[in-house]
């Protein structure tokens, strides 16, 4: 009796494709599109640094000239925003203005993060006394005033008669000495926290240099803290140049701010019978930090690990 048999084969699974998991940079980029108030933030800012950076070049009163027949004169087809005190256009002085905020703001929050990033992460790791020589530095700022301090400051600066040129780099300076402590003390928190990981464990065994271990394993992962406060920070500069300007101690005329275009109508007069002289300044410095802030707000949502996704 034949038994017909079939040769048993092997079952061979078809392969199968894991789809590949997309990058946290992809995974944050996508959340904060999501965030539509961040992005408008996000959208207001680059468009104001493109008008104050660009908009002056283009405009045929960028030579701030002085037209003594056109004083004060109200908005127009010509002079979209007036004319100031002496004649010249308030559009180009506000974007000229906009450079200098806008470029102090910057230039002092990468000068407070790169301060206070550095000084808390050496803290923070090697402890002991050279914590405590960095920490007690910090709370003694921390415990004086920062626009008091400030103020001091550009006191002395107009009490040595330093030249208009370099005030805006001074007051830069200042507001980066000023904003380091809170910032080193966050960092500082961090980096306790994460030296006691495991894969710091592991960089231990494996015998890595202080300099490798803070600038390759520990640093990288409070990216996203600084990323958050450095966005924060630029609002805060911005304000205290504002300030310190409109009460005279910060950048002087005739370079234009924000600050000091508002100071220089500070009159009774020119504040009932002249308004586009102070509301333009006044309202590029309110609609620039509350986007800046909106957008720091959107990243921290973003990149902070302990909030829901």
């Amino acid at each position: 009796m034949a038994i017909n048999s079939t040769p048993m084969t092997d079952a061979v699974p078809a392969p199968t494709t894991t789809p590949k998991s997309s990058s946290l940079f992809k995974q944050s980029m996508r959340r904060l599109l999501h965030n539509k108030l961040a992005i408008f933030g996000l959208v207001v800012v680059v468009i104001m640094f493109i008008a104050c950076f660009l908009g002056p070049v283009f405009s045929p009163y960028a030579d701030n000239k002085i037209h003594m027949n056109v004083m004060n004169k109200a908005p127009s087809m010509k002079h979209w925003l007036g004319t100031d005190a002496l004649g010249r256009d308030v559009l180009t002085r506000v974007l000229q203005a906009g450079r200098i905020s806008l470029t102090v703001g910057l230039a002092s929050m990468f000068l407070s993060v790169f301060i206070g990033a550095l000084l808390g992460a050496i803290a923070g790791y090697y402890r002991g006394i050279v914590d405590q020589i960095i920490m007690r530095i910090a709370d003694l700022l921390l415990t004086i005033p920062g626009l008091p301090l400030l103020f001091i400051f550009g006191a002395l600066l107009s009490e040595w008669k330093v030249p208009t040129n370099y005030r805006m780099y001074i007051v830069m300076l200042m507001l980066g000495l000023v904003n380091w402590p809170g910032l080193a003390r966050m960092v500082r928190g961090q980096m306790l926290s994460l030296r006691e990981r495991e894969f710091m464990q592991a960089a231990v065994v494996l015998g890595l240099r202080d300099r490798r271990k803070l600038f390759n394993h520990l640093l990288p992962n409070i990216v996203p803290l600084l990323i958050v406060i450095a966005t924060l920070n630029i609002g805060g500069s911005i304000l205290s140049e504002s300030v310190l300007s409109f009460f005279g101690l910060g950048v002087m005329p005739p370079t234009p701010t924000w600050g000091n275009m508002i100071d220089a109508a500070n009159n009774l007069i020119d504040f009932q019978e002249h308004p586009w002289l102070w509301i333009p300044p006044g309202f590029s410095i309110f609609i620039t930090v509350i986007a800046i802030n909106i957008f720091g707000d959107g990243l921290r949502d973003v990149l902070d690990p302990k909030q829901k996704r």
